[in-house]
């Protein structure tokens, strides 16, 4: 299986970088994982919504060229289903079974992600209502595909 995690900006904190290093080494039993940044726009305090939509649009087509073809793509949401570690375990499991051997995850920057991006995605998934960091978004979502895939073989780890 390969994961892709596309995602607006960099990483620039430290403690970030070594979060998500970790997790991708302790990926690497289970999926070959490759993390693709695309530049994200600057945003000032207090956009306009038409400002707003100017940023959405160029992340979006940075976005949109760098999706993996044949990839089944997922645009991480507020605004879309939750499900349980368990359950998304089931789910990857589905798409491994179902001949998804490509998986991309979407990312999106400060503002979100377009309606355009998250209308090429073939799902959407919420992690929380809660609004993250995109930057901690990334480790987040590094050591769900390590619990979920700990969970499918029924290694220790998930309590």
């Amino acid at each position: 299986m390969k994961i892709t995690i596309l995602a607006v900006g960099k990483l620039k904190e430290r403690f970030y970088k070594d979060a998500v290093a970790e997790y991708v080494k302790r990926l690497s039993a289970y999926c070959i994982l490759d993390i693709v940044e695309v530049a994200d726009e600057r945003t000032k305090e207090n956009l306009s919504e038409a400002e707003r939509e100017i940023i959405l649009d160029r992340e979006a087509d940075r976005i949109l060229e760098r999706i993996p073809e044949k990839s089944y793509v997922v645009a991480l949401c507020i605004a879309a289903r939750q499900r349980s570690s368990e359950e998304m375990a089931e789910w990857l499991a589905d798409r491994m079974n179902g001949g998804n051997s490509h998986l991309t995850f979407l990312i999106g920057g400060s503002v979100g992600l377009s309606a355009r991006v998250i209308q090429r995605a073939q799902e959407r998934l919420s992690f929380s209502p809660l609004t993250f960091p995109h930057q901690l978004m990334r480790v987040i979502l590094a050591e769900q595909l390590y619990r979920w895939f700990r969970i499918l073989r029924g290694e220790p780890y998930h309590k």
